[in-house]
């Protein structure tokens, strides 16, 4: 659940679903900007959720989170929250100390991959041993060219620290997709620059067999379950194991 959300609309998102709120067990913030950090103050002290967060990007938000409930966080240091174990690494974006995220839970590994100005070498990797993932998919370039938005805000969007456009994010899908990759959930899509049914399309042309969830801006995504595949042999079909994650 994205902790941009203003307190109350997670609450409700969350009541939608079926899930209690007490499922939430701490709060990570990938970076500073509004859109992820709206909500979070009034969460974490209402319910007294941990927020892990980098010291760079605690300065550059202007938190105000109670001492007791803040806890460092680090780029490719482990923390397991019950069964989750979730591994932040850092990434391309403009802001102070951006880093995205990897879930992974029995051998499960979800990858939570938005707000990356580039295709880095770390995201090629991490992707590439995920079973699910989050993938930005911001703008279609063309809609971006032509759209409203003023010239320096354009420039920010594509300019190698802002989003990935959809072929950047095709383009990563074709050519580090595994085999296993169950489920893709594209996320982040711009309201004015890009259209859920294009991107759908792009994707689902090359999709053969991971099935393609457009996120939705306004409101909450279906449960799904995420299970690891296993080979019974070289001439047998693939079977699943009994772990799963829940997204």
């Amino acid at each position: 659940m994205d902790a941009g959300l203003a307190c109350g609309e997670i609450e409700n998102r969350l009541k939608r679903l079926g899930l209690p709120i007490s499922k939430i067990k701490a709060v990570f913030i990938s970076h500073e900007h509004s859109d992820h950090i709206k909500g979070v103050a009034v969460l974490a002290k209402k319910y007294q959720l941990p927020v892990y967060i980098t010291p760079g990007t605690l300065i550059s938000s202007k938190l105000k989170i109670a001492d007791h409930l803040l806890r460092p966080l680090k780029g490719y240091e482990e923390v397991c929250i019950g069964k989750l174990c979730i591994t932040a690494f850092p990434k391309i974006h403009d802001a102070s100390d951006p880093h995205s995220f990897i879930i992974s839970c029995e051998e499960i590994r979800v990858g939570v991959f938005t707000d990356f100005g580039d295709v880095c070498e770390a995201l090629k990797l991490h992707f590439s041993q995920c079973h699910a993932a989050f993938l930005e998919a911001n703008y279609d370039e063309e809609l971006l060219n032509n759209g409203r938005y003023p010239y320096f805000l354009k420039n920010r969007i594509r300019g190698g620290k802002g989003h990935l456009s959809n072929t950047q994010a095709l383009d990563l899908f074709k050519l580090k997709k595994p085999a296993y990759m169950s489920h893709l959930f594209l996320s982040h899509l711009s309201k004015d620059n890009n259209c859920p049914d294009l991107v759908a399309r792009l994707f689902n042309g090359y999709a053969n067999g991971t099935k393609i969830i457009v996120a939705s801006r306004d409101q909450e995504t279906a449960v799904f379950h995420i299970e690891k595949p296993i080979a019974i042999s070289t001439q047998a079909k693939a079977t699943y194991t009994q772990t799963s994650l829940v997204f």
